[in-house]
Formats: C-alpha cells, sequence, structure tokens
C-alpha cells in the first residue's frame, strides 16, 4: 500500500510527488474504513430495530380483540400505594375493629370457631394445583427392606 523507493528529502517543507500520493493513498483508505465502520455500526442497529419489531409482533394480540366480548369499564381502584399515616391507620383500625365484632356475634363463629375460620380460609383462598412430590423408587424400597428384616427378627425373638 505504500511506497515503492524512500527518498530523503533534505528540505522539511519540500515532499517529493511520491510522497504526496502516499498520503493520499493513506487519506482515502482512511476514509474508507470509516465509511465500513459507520455501515455495519448501521446495519447492526437495523437488525436489533428489526428483531425487536418481528418480537412485537408475535406478542400482538389486537386481532382477538375483535372475537372477544366487550368489558364493562373497571371499577375504580384504590392507588397502589398505601401510605399509612395516623388518620389512616385510625380508620383502618376502627374498620377492622367493627369486622371482628361482627364475626365474634356470629352464630356459626359462636357455635365452633375453628371451622367457621376453617370454612371462611376455604372460600376465599385460591385452590392449590401443586402435585404431590415423587418420592425417589429406591429409597422407598430400600426403606421397605429394612423394615421388614427388623420385624421378621423382632417376631423370631418373641418366639423364641
Amino acid at each position: 500500500m505504500g511506497k515503492t523507493r524512500s527518498c530523503s528529502i533534505s528540505d522539511g517543507d519540500l515532499k517529493t510527488r511520491a510522497d504526496r500520493k502516499f498520503d493520499k493513498k493513506v487519506q482515502f483508505y482512511e476514509t474508507i474504513r470509516n465509511a465500513v465502520a459507520q455501515k455495519s455500526i448501521a446495519k447492526e442497529k437495523k437488525q436489533r430495530k428489526r428483531s425487536r419489531q418481528k418480537k412485537l409482533k408475535a406478542y400482538d394480540l389486537s386481532s382477538l380483540s375483535d372475537f372477544l366480548p366487550e368489558l364493562k369499564a373497571p371499577k375504580e381502584t384504590r392507588p397502589t400505594e398505601f401510605k399509612l399515616n395516623s388518620k389512616t391507620r385510625n380508620n383502618l383500625v376502627f374498620k377492622e375493629n367493627n369486622q371482628l365484632k361482627i364475626v365474634i356475634n356470629h352464630p356459626t363463629f359462636q357455635s365452633d370457631p375453628l371451622g367457621a375460620i376453617y370454612q371462611h380460609l376455604q372460600n376465599t383462598q385460591p385452590a392449590m394445583d401443586e402435585k404431590p412430590k415423587r418420592k425417589d423408587t429406591k429409597t422407598v424400597k430400600k426403606k421397605a427392606k429394612g423394615k421388614k428384616s427388623k420385624a421378621l427378627s423382632g417376631t423370631q425373638s418373641m418366639e423364641i
């Protein structure tokens, strides 16, 4: 890419034609290198944008809204942040106190308090859908063998 011969310049200000050509060539390669780098960066950004758009299209469920029934406007809910200052704490204590009085005076609670609490929890808590954990069959067999051998040795000692 460079010069073919190296000439010594006696005067620092004067450049030979070959030096000027070489400088021009270096400058050209530098601009090409910068242009390629910028283009690769732009291409990478474009690919990221395209992949993001594809992901968004995959999660676009607006077409389903045509088939679903219209919902009524949801009721206004309390704000998610609940500041507990003295006024709100007093209101909360007052409400809970009234609720406790109602529960204590309820005939079902008076007749069977634990049963009423259990029934309340059954009605208000979501059902558990967890599958029971499987026991390792190898350890179960070993335990069963150990119990059988102990039981056999115990009955033999009683017979003697």
